[in-house]
């Protein structure tokens, strides 16, 4: 199996060879237009006595030039990819070797009130999701913390089968995701649908034909003239009355034009994600369905929105002063290209919502996919039916670095609860965001930070980050109780596993032993399962009283007026606590 870093410096390697070499073709090629263009004007120039020559020498020249600018052009477009590539190949060592602080924090997809978002740190600086990301499209990065944020426990196995597929296609990957870098669009698909499914046509069925019959007529009055069969004064009055038929739907076309001038950018982009999504072969379930949706009989959807591309690029020529004159008065070029777009709008109108949502799909679990590719030394959990029992070997934290890591094995009865005491610095949190991120990756379908993962699908909720709030005007203490109560009533109607951490800390430590004492003895009662943290030893006499309850604890031990931790799960009550002891080494008392 080839370590991810290999593949990328291998990819590194060859894309700057690739691009170093393009970079060469593309100066040669500019340098070749450039002496083309010299020599034609120096031969049409010592040529110009006999018109004849002179004309066949431009002509040729002219074919030449246009000929390395088509060239140029091609090779530039696949520079550019390269260069995107070569980027994307760089940018994963980097953040392989643990510099990914500059990527996106997702902070705008941060929800304080979610069930376990803010908790965990799934956004934010250092967060999984700015870690994880590799989404090119706004939306797609949406998708992806949506998926983040799902707690869907329906269907993890297909989720795993699409993701591990994709995982083993890189190349397919990495392509996708510089196709849509290269395009940089302003205007968001939601906003393109809502403009689609509103707009009115304008342009009567009438004049579908009339661009036509106008340019034959236009090229006949021309003949006329040449041929002095009838004045050539006539050929400009024809100007006028196509410019004057024009004229009578300038307002809407010019409205028009604005619309479709804020989203052919986005339009060009999709067609080329659709254009790859369409070209490759599937075979996982869930993969298959969403490439399913971009099918259509007769016409692949990526060729249907270049179609509309090229109307909309078509329309976008009437910024030319000359084009727009002559164009409109002689071809009527933008009742032509306005009426195209619109057939385009009234047929197409309700597929680009798919289109776009498998677009965004496949964004978003390239993410995934790239995540598992790096990350092959991890495993997809076992999933169990309910009632089973979540088993875990070697749990570690995917953020940690692996030298460092610490790995706890992990298992829990369903409507089992533990009690998790420790010193300060122990633990105790970390395993608690370990043990939570494992549940939201094995219910997206990622691979886990484990040796072995056997999973009762279940739904997370989490207490461990309260503040209070001036806006609100609410206490810390009213908004940790608000949050306790909006677990107490999401255990009613659902099964979560619930994770707290040092809960009621806003209160006196006497009513807060009787308080959280209460708080555990109503989720059991409740049938709930989950784990809670705590510095209150007092706690722990639950297990006497209640079966389901189980304490266990982390560690820390001082040995030559050292503090020393293991970070090791294990059953029972912690004795050494180190507060005392940190205030003095610290000097502080």
């Amino acid at each position: 199996m080839q370590d991810s870093t290999q593949y990328y410096q291998q990819q590194l390697e060859t894309y700057k060879t690739e691009v170093s070499k393009l970079h060469k073709q593309l100066t040669a090629l500019s340098t070749g237009r450039l002496l083309a263009f010299m020599a034609t004007i120096v031969v049409v120039y010592f040529t110009f006595s006999n018109w004849q020559i002179a004309l066949g020498c431009g002509l040729v020249g002219v074919f030449v030039f246009l000929f390395l600018l088509s060239k140029h052009t091609v090779l530039k477009s696949e520079y550019a990819l390269k260069k995107a590539l070569l980027a994307i190949n760089a940018e994963e060592l980097k953040i392989g070797s643990g510099d990914f602080f500059d990527r996106s924090e997702g902070l705008e997809f941060q929800d304080p009130l979610h069930n376990y978002a803010l908790d965990i740190d799934l956004f934010g600086r250092g967060s999984f999701f700015q870690f994880i990301n590799r989404t090119a499209t706004k939306i797609g990065a949406l998708a992806l913390s949506n998926a983040l944020k799902a707690n869907n426990i329906l269907n993890i196995e297909q989720r795993q089968e699409a993701i591990k597929e994709l995982s083993a296609k890189p190349e397919w990957r990495q392509r996708f995701q510089a196709t849509a870098n290269l395009i940089k669009v302003e205007t968001k698909p939601d906003q393109i649908i809502s403009w689609l499914h509103k707009h009115k046509s304008f342009l009567p069925k009438t004049l579908k034909r009339l661009p036509i019959v106008f340019v034959g007529v236009s090229a006949l009055i021309l003949i006329l003239g040449i041929t002095k069969v009838i004045s050539i004064e006539f050929f400009g009055y024809w100007l006028l009355i196509g410019l004057a038929v024009t004229g009578k739907y300038l307002k809407k076309i010019n409205d028009l034009a604005a619309n479709t001038d804020k989203i052919r950018d986005t339009f060009r982009q999709y067609a080329q994600l659709l254009n790859a999504i369409e070209n490759e072969t599937f075979s996982s379930t869930l993969l298959i369905e969403k490439q399913k949706g971009i099918q259509l009989e007769g016409k692949k959807a990526s060729a249907i929105l270049t179609d509309l591309s090229k109307a909309m690029d078509a329309l976008d020529n009437r910024n030319n002063l000359i084009s727009a004159i002559f164009g409109n008065g002689y071809f009527l070029t933008d009742i032509k290209n306005s009426f195209a777009i619109e057939q385009w709008i009234e047929t197409y109108h309700d597929k680009v919502e798919d289109w776009f949502e498998v677009v965004t799909f496949f964004d978003a679990y390239n993410s995934l996919g790239n995540y598992t590719f790096n990350h092959k030394e991890y495993v997809y959990s076992k999933i169990l039916e309910a009632g089973k029992k979540t088993t875990v070997i070697e749990l570690g934290h995917p953020l940690l670095k692996k030298e460092k890591r610490v790995d706890n094995d992990f298992n829990i009865e369903t409507e089992q609860f533990f009690i998790i005491t420790g010193a300060n610095m122990a633990g105790k949190s970390t395993f608690l965001r370990t043990v939570s991120l494992h549940i939201v990756m094995a219910n997206v379908g990622l691979p886990v930070c484990a040796k072995s993962s056997e999973y009762v699908p279940v739904k997370l909720i989490t207490s461990m980050r309260t503040s209070d709030s001036l806006t609100d005007d609410s206490s810390y203490f009213f908004s940790e109780l608000t949050r306790l109560k909006y677990i107490v009533d999401a255990i009613k109607t659902d099964n979560y596993f619930i994770i707290l951490d040092e809960i009621l800390k806003g209160t006196n430590s006497t009513d807060k032993a009787i308080g959280s004492r209460k708080f555990v003895e109503k989720l059991v009662a409740s049938n709930a399962t989950g784990i809670i943290a705590t510095h209150d030893l007092s706690l722990c006499e639950i297990e006497k009283e209640l079966e389901e309850v189980k304490n266990h604890y982390f560690d820390a031990q001082i040995i030559d007026d050292e503090l020393y931790f293991d970070y090791t799960f294990k059953k029972g009550i912690c004795q050494n606590m180190n507060a005392s002891f940190l205030l003095k080494k610290m000097e502080i008392v």
